[in-house]
């Protein structure tokens, strides 16, 4: 992506929605539609989103999401899964449009009573939707952070307003469209491989020394478990490649094993 004119604060806007749609889980590309003024009926259209404050830049940056992204995080096999996580990728890429670094993603409630988007952002904003088979999401950038934007961190690191033109509200018609865990596929899990148990009092635990031998709940040759997340999905056994551990899965859990 070319770095943004970050003497135009709608060049800018562009550039970070459209990094927060390339990190965004969806299964249809996002395109970054027209920068447009911050409106507080905005939120109306989604049902969730993420936030976070940023590091060398001032303001916030604010993701909205449809209820599809939603119920696909809650409905996961995999155990309810964190919308602020899942939403964590696309708010990185994001800040690092405008030269900084995003701090931890925190969850938006949409449906607090008495819920204020301007509040939500902490001042002024500039709104982009994201358009996919819909209007699928939207990102939000504080006015401070557009005018206080530096050129963009590489991956690795971490408008104009033209005052004769007036400008409708950003009321954007949400598309409900069905859709599955293909809308997942971006987000980082955890992922643990599990070779046994065992319990200890503390006195054996502090008692512990280099060469010490702990018994394990499983017999020798028992397959190990691969967790994501904490939840069990399946086992296999355990295998060298190229000097390093890895696990060769031999068994898929099915949901009602795995509780």
């Amino acid at each position: 992506m070319n770095a943004p004119d970050l003497t135009d604060p709608a060049a800018v806007a562009s550039a970070v929605a459209t990094a927060a749609g390339e990190a965004l889980p969806s299964p249809a590309e996002l395109t970054a539609g027209p920068a447009q003024p911050g409106s507080p009926h905005v939120a109306s259209a989604f049902a969730g989103g993420a936030r976070v404050d940023l590091d060398g830049v001032p303001g916030r940056i604010v993701v909205l999401v449809g209820q599809d992204l939603v119920d696909a995080l809650a409905a996961s096999p995999l155990g309810g899964l964190d919308l602020a996580a899942a939403c964590q990728p696309a708010l990185d890429a994001a800040a690092r449009q405008v030269g900084a670094r995003a701090h931890a993603a925190e969850v938006v409630d949409l449906s607090a009573e008495g819920f204020d988007v301007t509040a939500a952002v902490g001042e002024e904003f500039t709104t982009i939707p994201l358009l996919g088979i819909g209007i699928d999401a939207a990102v939000l950038v504080a006015a401070s952070t557009l005018a206080g934007a530096r050129a963009p961190l590489p991956e690795d690191a971490e408008p104009v307003a033209v005052e004769s033109e007036a400008h409708e509200p950003f009321v954007p018609t949400f598309v409900p469209v069905p859709r599955g865990l293909e809308l997942l596929h971006g987000v980082d899990m955890e992922v643990t491989v599990e070779l046994g148990r065992t319990r200890m009092a503390v006195r054996d635990l502090l008692a512990l020394a280099p060469g010490a031998v702990l018994e394990l709940d499983r017999a020798a040759g028992s397959p190990a478990d691969l967790l994501v997340n904490g939840r069990l999905i399946a086992r296999g056994e355990v295998v060298v490649i190229d000097e390093d551990f890895g696990l060769r899965v031999t068994e898929i859990v099915d949901a009602a094993a795995a509780v």
